[in-house]
């Protein structure tokens, strides 16, 4: 309604937040001229109401925050909402401030269980955390609080609160606190475990990326096909003796044999007969998550004891720097030295080839310093992730009828499977194969490798939903139950990789299918990890056929900082005419 002649209009008027009392009321000077965008955007603002991105913006941004379009003005606390600037100009708040909800709802505190002394919520998680963190969510809304052994986070399932999370801007970053789920590894030198707000992660997010973009990649690409093809000797041993493996642990020598060449241009020798040991850097890099895992989940307190896994954590730490160093300095150049980041990373021989000698536009190395601890994550975060989701993808063949079977023949149509001679593999020819990037794509979104991207408030800040945070607090983005919210995906837990070409997926807003995190700290090497898998796939299924031995059903391990089987075992059978 428009201002009553007369009327001078109010260009002060208080407001407060729904759910909070009235003496928390504050004014906020306003302009006539204003739309009622921008008297959102300055009153959310003025409230740290955060907004989520919209579904197909760009995540990197940093500070040009809008406020919540979800934001609503009121008569009190009433329903009346008042839907122009006249009417909340002309709307007398001395006495009765206007008030604000978010989405509808007034502000609130996240709840959550309220657990046991000491322990906190630790037993209403352990040991299924993602069953249990999909009914905590069920039972008390988008957001919970869950305090385990001392340690307080909170978890969303929304796609628009995970949009709010990940990017960084004036409310959120990545700063890993005693809270957070990387806190037993921080390390300030390295990418992915380190915090945002640093100079070193700002060089490692400079230099980091070309060696792992598109062209680097296809750089890549006759490796990832070596490696796939090495391993046939062993399974074709494995398959004449008629005899079971156990998928994670093939799939981690797997996985490692190509980070190992990729990273750091060392043949691990996981395929050299049937038994061959695991690579000690290896081995420790799963000794370390798996640590870390255990340490972060049992409280601050349990960090500090001298004794058991805390000290283990920080002896492993101490032996895969030094193991790693050790390959770092065999690497031999390939004539690379002062040549521009984006050339470089299309002739290194390996990472560290690239980040010892390439050069950005001012001619300046990645500092060697920092070298050591980003190869931990490149290599870590690079076989880890990977043999997970491979185990997973091997799983979803075998448990879900047809599957296999639709792979092979598009394989086959493809003049892959069943061919005279073998393919070259191109980045155009894997993501050209429809199925395949549908079966791979819902294999992610129902059995995602990792799950627990968190990130850190920098003000208190009301999400979406009218869910309030204080400052510091962590906040993760529960991958799992984002890809199983009932709100957001049809029929959830349904395996169907039909989905990813039918209308389903085309309106969904852009965070309800995050596989690997997004924004400005997302996983940077996704373009190496999606090529890799659809390749190392492709050649096996191309030459075995997997069937699953035993009726034991497969459960997968809590005290990882991934999601692995742990008891999934297979028969590769060689199919029929392969050599």
């Amino acid at each position: 309604m428009p201002i009553p002649s007369g009327t001078s209009p109010n260009l002060n008027p208080s407001f407060y937040l729904i759910g909070d009392d009235l003496s928390t009321a504050q004014s906020v000077t306003l302009d006539a001229k204003w739309k009622l965008e921008d008297v959102k955007r300055a009153v959310g603002g003025f409230f740290h109401v955060a907004q989520p991105l919209g579904r197909h913006l760009s995540m990197n941004i940093k500070s040009s925050w809008l406020t919540s379009t979800g934001l609503s003005f009121h008569v009190g606390d009433s329903n009346q909402e008042l839907t122009t600037v006249d009417e909340i100009l002309c709307t007398p708040s001395s006495t009765n401030p206007i008030g604000l909800r978010v989405d509808g709802q007034a502000v609130q505190s996240p709840q959550g269980p309220e657990g046991l002394p000491l322990v906190g919520s630790f037993y209403e998680i352990f040991p299924d955390h993602l069953g249990n963190h999909y009914r905590l969510f069920r039972k008390y809304g988008h957001v919970i609080k869950t305090s385990n052994m001392g340690k307080t986070t909170y978890l969303t399932d929304s796609p628009e609160v995970a949009a709010v999370a990940l990017a960084e801007s004036a409310y959120m970053t990545k700063k890993i606190n005693e809270n957070h789920p990387l806190w037993g590894v921080k390390d300030n030198t390295a990418i992915f475990i380190g915090d945002t707000e640093t100079e070193n992660w700002r060089l490692a997010h400079k230099f980091l990326p070309p060696a792992m973009g598109p062209k680097a990649v296809r750089h890549y690409t006759p490796l990832m096909q070596e490696c796939a093809r090495k391993s046939f000797a062993v399974f074709d041993e494995l398959d004449n003796r008629s005899q079971s493996w156990n998928v994670y642990q093939y799939m981690v020598k797997l996985a490692s044999q190509t980070i190992g060449k990729f990273s750091l241009g060392t043949d691990f020798e996981h395929f050299t007969h049937v038994d061959a040991p695991l690579h000690p850097i290896v081995t420790n890099i799963a000794n370390l998550l798996s640590l870390n895992k255990k340490i972060t989940a049992r409280g601050e307190w349990y960090r500090h004891l001298p004794f058991g896994d805390p000290a283990r954590l920080k002896t492993v730490q101490k032996t895969i720097y030094s193991l790693l160093q050790e390959q770092i300095d065999r690497v031999k150049g390939s004539g690379i030295a002062g040549m521009p980041m984006n050339e470089a990373a299309i002739n290194a021989s390996c990472v560290v080839d690239y980040l010892l000698n390439a050069v950005d536009e001012s001619g300046e190395k990645f500092p060697e310093g920092l070298v050591l601890a980003n190869m931990l994550i490149v290599t870590g975060a690079g076989f880890t992730t990977t043999s997970a989701l491979m185990s997973w993808l091997i799983y979803c063949l075998v448990k879900y009828e047809g599957t296999q079977d639709r792979l092979y023949e598009e394989l086959c149509e493809a003049g892959i499977a069943n061919a005279k001679e073998p393919v070259t593999w191109t980045p155009e020819l894997a993501h050209s194969l429809s199925y395949l990037d549908c079966f791979v794509k819902e294999t992610q979104r129902l059995h995602n490798a990792s799950f627990q991207p968190g990130r850190t408030t920098k003000t208190d800040v009301v999400l979406p939903g009218g869910y309030r945070l204080p400052a510091d607090s962590v906040i993760v983005p529960a991958l799992y139950a984002i890809h199983t919210n009932p709100e957001v995906w049809r029929d959830p837990f349904r395996f169907d990789p039909g989905r990813w070409t039918s209308d389903e997926v085309k309106n969904k807003h852009r965070c309800a299918y995050i596989p690997f995190a997004t924004g400005p700290r997302g996983c940077i090497g996704f373009n190496f990890a999606l090529l890799e898998v659809k390749i190392l796939l492709s050649e096996l299924v191309s030459r075995y056929e997997f069937f699953k031995e035993g009726l034991d059903a497969v459960e997968y391990d809590p005290e990882f900082q991934l999601i692995r089987p742990l008891n999934f075992y297979v028969r590769a059978k060689k199919r029929a005419g392969v050599e």
